[in-house]
């Protein structure tokens, strides 16, 4: 099971008045995705990455049937559950907490937000989409509440199909976020400097 190992950066909680949790891919370090922060709009966050067990949320594919990831996929979801809860008890609210995750933390990321659908701030999925073998639309509930999203993924990818992003999308959009997603051809499993942009402009505005 995951130990709560929190990488902070930024803003203390009790300073800022909106807070940014950063989820990294598989086999990287929470240091690794809060390298990025300088390329985003947010100089007056508050910066949270976890640290995922032996550098991985969940041991196999998200589009495995999740009942074989557990008790990973629990335990990483309860992570997030967590950070969350300890920024809004520092005071920052709901619609000032933004998600951020890469590959396997987008995955995981999108899973939380939309099992437990609110309004937040915004969240950015680099190369994500919902975890398992299909689309488990009993596990989600709430209402993002127009909620702003951008998810940004290559065609194809060698760990995200394209139709995954696609169903995400449909699914995000049944529940009331605002989302923005864009495919780029060939672009490979990274983070372009569009992406970026968009992030940028529809996120962290």
């Amino acid at each position: 099971m995951h130990q709560k190992k929190i990488f902070a950066a930024g803003k203390s909680l009790n300073e800022a008045e909106k807070a940014l949790v950063m989820v990294h891919g598989r086999g990287a370090f929470a240091e690794d995705i809060l390298s990025l922060a300088g390329y985003f709009n947010i100089k007056d966050y508050a910066l949270l990455a976890p640290q995922a067990t032996n550098n991985t949320w969940y041991p196999y594919s998200f589009l495995t049937p999740p009942q074989q990831n557990e008790p990973w996929l629990s335990s990483a979801l309860n992570i997030l559950k967590q950070v969350e809860a300890d920024i809004l008890a520092a005071g920052i609210s709901s619609n000032n907490i933004y998600f951020l995750g890469f590959s396997q933390g987008a995955c995981l990321m999108l899973e939380f937000i939309t099992r437990y659908a609110k309004k937040r701030g915004g969240a950015v999925a680099f190369t994500g989409g919902l975890v398992g073998d299909k689309i488990y639309k009993e596990n989600y509930s709430g209402d993002f509440l127009q909620m702003p999203v951008f998810i940004g993924s290559s065609d194809p990818d060698v760990h995200v199909p394209v139709e995954r992003v696609r169903e995400t999308v449909t699914v995000l959009k049944n529940m009331h976020a605002d989302v923005t997603v864009k495919i780029y051809p060939s672009m490979g499993h990274t983070i372009s400097t569009d992406e970026i942009e968009k992030a940028n402009t529809l996120i962290f505005k």
